[in-house]
């Protein structure tokens, strides 16, 4: 039997983070991986998405030259060209993360199916393997809601969109979360009628409401049907049925869920429990019930995305092969959905910041109207929100605009560390930018506490005084 000190199982973001780190500090590691090493953000999530994106986003600008004197031009796209742009986009990342870069830091890759055998050994491929401390990290797949005539239809999911080499003429998206708002918008921008039902009120529920309206505008405004409140009753005969309504398709995408990749593992034999959704339970430290057994990513349902998966693994690794506990502050990770405009949030909304803290809340909105680099652009129609909770702390913001994620990462710091709009405001933000949204909005707040009654007073006096003392 093979003795490892750390045995990684699953080589997605979270696993990959978690062999790196362990292989740097020295540790005997071995990572497991049945399938292709990458996981989801490689091949079916973070890299595809972005790159289908960035294609759609020049095709709705090409779109749009007439207004510069161009010619312009309609129609859909060759989908197969998109495609492969998206793929060669994964073949220039996918050497970072394959067994030749790992070998350098120490790390041992073994491809096949993992299996637990008690709590400290498992086998891959019938070889018996031993270890001191293991991390789970097989992460989620994409699940189908129970609507009858759902398997048969043969739906899309993010998983398998990538396959697609023909644009449909029609696309019916169901699920009005992150993913369905990217990809809807995305195919809508390609060519395809695109129609997406939620069956909640609004898309991105998690979001201020705002951000529901305004990026229902948005996709309508390019030509998405948007149906929010609605219930998929059965799909047969080529279309969504439900609330009255037949939603014809040529292919239907479902992007509704997922569940946690935790099964055909033995979990059970290694002494670790799931939580009735078949995600792995986890401490504060990321220990399963096992305390020699780690999880991070998806599989605990803590993280549904590749920045805090990572995070998750690197605080597990040191956790189990040094002893050194670290935090993550999962209030302060912020989250970012990728379409147009982009919508980052951190923190706490304002329904939210209002159910923990009360009257205590304020909020701090800045329409974009007012940020120059937007006037510029065209593009005025995000804003800043900031929210503010006891002694005026920034516990959580939301920015809508273009490059919005990259906008979000400062207000991660002031969540972070408790900032107040006054310390986030000290540093100097580039102007002409979008993180003129996140500053001026800090700025605002700061110029009415200097306009309050109580700061003229004592900046009243303190004129007094230097008038005085230098006649």
């Amino acid at each position: 039997m093979g003795d490892y000190d750390m045995v990684v199982v699953g080589g997605g973001s979270a696993g990959l983070t978690a062999a790196r780190i362990a292989g740097r500090l020295g540790a005997r590691t071995l990572l497991v991986e049945r399938d292709r090493l990458g996981g989801d953000c490689l091949w079916t999530g973070c890299v595809p998405s972005k790159a289908l994106l960035h294609a759609a986003a020049d095709v709705h600008a090409a779109r749009r030259v007439g207004a510069y004197g161009l010619a312009s031009r309609d129609g859909p796209v060759e989908l197969r060209s998109v495609m492969a742009q998206v793929h060669r986009a994964i073949a220039v990342v996918a050497p970072h993360d394959s067994a030749e870069a790992l070998r350098p830091l120490g790390v041992e890759v073994k491809h096949g199916a993992a299996y637990f055998t008690g709590p400290r050994s498992l086998t891959v491929n019938g070889t018996a393997i031993g270890f001191r401390y293991a991390l789970l990290a097989t992460g989620s797949i994409p699940t189908l809601p129970p609507v009858p005539g759902l398997n048969e239809a043969e739906p899309l999911t993010s998983h398998t969109v990538w396959d697609l080499e023909d644009l449909p003429e029609r696309l019916v998206v169901m699920g009005g979360g992150p993913t369905g708002c990217e990809l809807a918008q995305a195919f809508a921008r390609l060519g395809s009628r695109v129609t997406i039902v939620e069956a909640v009120d609004r898309l991105l529920p998690r979001e201020e409401p705002g951000v529901s309206r305004l990026l229902r505008q948005r996709l309508e405004d390019e030509g998405i049907a948007v149906l929010t409140g609605f219930t998929a009753e059965r799909v047969s005969g080529g279309a969504v049925h439900g609330a009255g309504r037949e939603l014809p398709f040529d292919r239907l995408l479902v992007t509704t869920g997922s569940a946690s990749s935790s099964g055909g593992l033995g979990l059970a034999d290694a002494g670790v429990v799931l939580g009735k959704r078949g995600h792995v339970r986890v401490d504060s430290r990321l220990r399963t019930t096992n305390h020699r057994v780690y999880a991070a990513g998806d599989i605990t349902r803590q993280s549904a995305s590749t920045h805090l998966a990572g995070a998750q693994a690197a605080v597990a690794v040191v956790d189990a092969l040094l002893g050194v506990r670290r935090r993550i502050e999962y209030l302060a990770v912020p989250v970012v959905t990728f379409t147009d405009p982009e919508v980052a949030r951190v923190g706490l909304t304002e329904a939210q910041a209002r159910t923990q803290y009360g009257n205590r809340v304020r909020v701090r909105e800045l329409d974009h109207g007012l940020v120059d680099r937007a006037v510029a652009d065209g593009r005025t129609d995000g804003f800043t929100r900031l929210v503010l909770g006891p002694r005026g702390r920034i516990v959580g913001a939301t920015v809508v605009a273009p490059r919005a994620g990259e906008t979000i990462a400062h207000l991660a710091t002031a969540v972070r560390l408790h900032w107040t709009p006054s310390r986030y405001a000290a540093t100097i933000h580039p102007y002409p930018t979008y993180a003129d949204g996140p500053w001026n909005a800090a700025l605002a707040e700061v110029y009415d506490q200097i306009a309050s009654p109580r700061m003229h007073r004592i900046t009243g006096a303190l004129l007094g005084v230097r008038r005085q003392v230098r006649r």
